[in-house]
């Protein structure tokens, strides 16, 4: 279909949310369709003016159902939360994104709390892998990726804490990647882990991850120029993060290699034995489960039988003892963990 406006692209993704033969009733849990279409014209109106907002300018965003919409009860995925107040301000990147005139046009599935890889959700159905309907699509951000990926949004937001982005991006077979940490805020996203929270975009073109990112980190946004990989240095780094590939992912990761180094890229095998040790040192628990812990703890026992039961098991494996107070004294003097949690852990 010819998309000349923002109204016809939007029209677009939103007959593919409401195709019945599709996976928007799994992947699109709010559909904003009247805002959505208000904000659309008001782009074509900017267009028909000669005025800009940049480059987002009435660019069609799905955001994942952890964000904060001003009015509305923020789910995470979850059906424990139905109860809690409205939100009474958007995400910080819900206001930039609006700031820059996307166009939001619905709130997507994700794994509950964003606390599996996998992108199940037992509450809201589980959207189908694009490849393949009968296969997950990753998670924790499985709906911005299969919205992304089956032309439901140009742009999905995400969140990343240990692959949530990186996972569904891999398995949908869109670009998505964990952005640093610091660079774009959290005020407003339901959290799994203070500590290594971060928000990022999902699309299928890299030129669309770049500008949604720059505009979620209050950076000016430009579409990256093409550069020569003549030259370019990249270490593979070996052991752990190759370990046990899958012999399809592994010929796929080959192939990767061949065409880079045809590309002039230098490609040299680097040993980094420190990547060995987050899984020893988070043998008894993660990061993520303890922090988790700390931030379900007064929910868990009114609401525990409402919880993905893997989900549930991941966080109840962060209850604080004296066998994990080693990670957090490490935490602490790094000054990455907040002061209200887990007092009592010397």
């Amino acid at each position: 279909m010819a998309q000349t406006s923002a109204r016809d692209h939007l029209e677009f993704c939103l007959e593919r949310i409401n195709d019945p033969r599709g996976e928007g009733a799994r992947t699109c849990l709010t559909v904003y369709a009247a805002a959505a279409r208000t904000a659309a014209d008001a782009a074509d109106a900017r267009a028909r003016s000669g005025q800009s907002l940049g480059p987002l300018d009435g660019k069609v965003i799905a955001i994942k159902d952890l964000f904060d919409v001003q009015g509305e009860v923020t789910r995470a995925g979850s059906v424990a939360l139905r109860d809690a107040p409205p939100a009474r301000d958007d995400a910080a990147v819900v206001k930039r994104l609006r700031a820059a005139g996307a166009v939001i046009v619905a709130k997507t599935n994700m794994s509950e709390f964003a606390f599996t890889a996998f992108g199940i959700n037992p509450h809201y159905g589980t959207p189908g892998n694009p490849a393949d309907r009968s296969r997950v699509p990753g998670g924790s951000s499985s709906g911005s990726a299969v919205a992304a990926a089956d032309s439901m949004c140009a742009v999905g937001i995400g969140s990343d804490t240990g692959g949530s982005c990186r996972i569904p991006a891999a398995l949908c077979g869109v670009v998505g990647y964990k952005p640093s940490k610091f660079r774009i805020p959290t005020d407003g996203a339901f959290p799994l882990s203070y500590t290594l929270d971060s928000i990022g975009p999902l699309a299928r073109s890299v030129t669309d991850c770049a500008v949604t990112d720059a505009v979620l980190a209050g950076e000016p946004a430009k579409a990256p120029e093409p550069v020569s990989l003549n030259g370019l240095r990249l270490g593979l780094a070996g052991g752990l993060p190759l370990r046990d590939m899958d012999a399809t992912v592994q010929s796929r990761f080959d192939a990767a290699l061949v065409a880079l180094r045809r590309a002039g890229a230098r490609v040299s095998d680097e040993s980094l034995p420190i990547l060995e040790e987050p899984a020893r040192v988070q043998a008894k628990a993660s990061f993520s489960s303890i922090e988790s812990y700390a931030i379900h703890r007064q929910l868990l026992p009114s609401h525990r039988n409402e919880y993905d039961a893997m989900v549930l098991s991941r966080i109840e494996a962060g209850e604080v003892n004296t066998q994990l107070a080693p990670l957090v004294r490490i935490a602490r003097r790094l000054g990455v963990w907040p002061k209200a949690l887990l007092n009592g852990v010397k």
